[in-house]
């Protein structure tokens, strides 16, 4: 897989320093290991793009899509496409939606990493490290 650029790198840098109310309210959910265990990342590179979440571990990528993504749905598929040659799932949720129902975003994002891990395919699903070890 292509390696991410020192570009693509400050941009998640910059990213992650100022993100959107939909992201903050994403993150809030998903960090600390809170599904299962597995640890996300915000505005991880990847490649040549910048994933607003990634678990790498299940090979997931979650978008908090505003306004621009409807102008960008084009380069949007393009990006997806690219993603999952690289073997991963990108699950997509409108802004508004994270902001008004988060615990029904977070429920959809949980049935579907339980449904990885109940039929995982060829990709290698580990067991999540122990809370205890490493950075979480």
């Amino acid at each position: 897989m292509e390696k991410p650029s020192d570009r693509n790198r400050t941009l998640a840098r910059r990213s992650r320093s100022v993100p959107t109310d939909a992201e903050v309210a994403l993150w809030i959910l998903l960090k600390d290991r809170r599904l299962h265990g597995f640890k996300f990342r915000r505005q991880a590179p990847i490649g040549p793009y910048v994933a607003d979440f990634a678990c790498h571990g299940l090979k997931l990528v979650i978008e908090a899509d505003g306004g621009i993504h409807r102008l960008t749905e084009a380069r949007d598929a393009d990006r997806d496409a690219w993603l999952a040659e690289a073997g991963y799932t990108v699950l997509r949720f409108d802004n508004s939606a994270i902001l008004h129902t988060p615990n029904l975003v977070f429920d959809a994002v949980r049935r579907h990493v339980e449904g990885l891990r109940r039929h995982p395919s060829s990709v290698s699903l580990r067991e999540p490290p122990s809370p205890s070890r490493g950075e979480g």
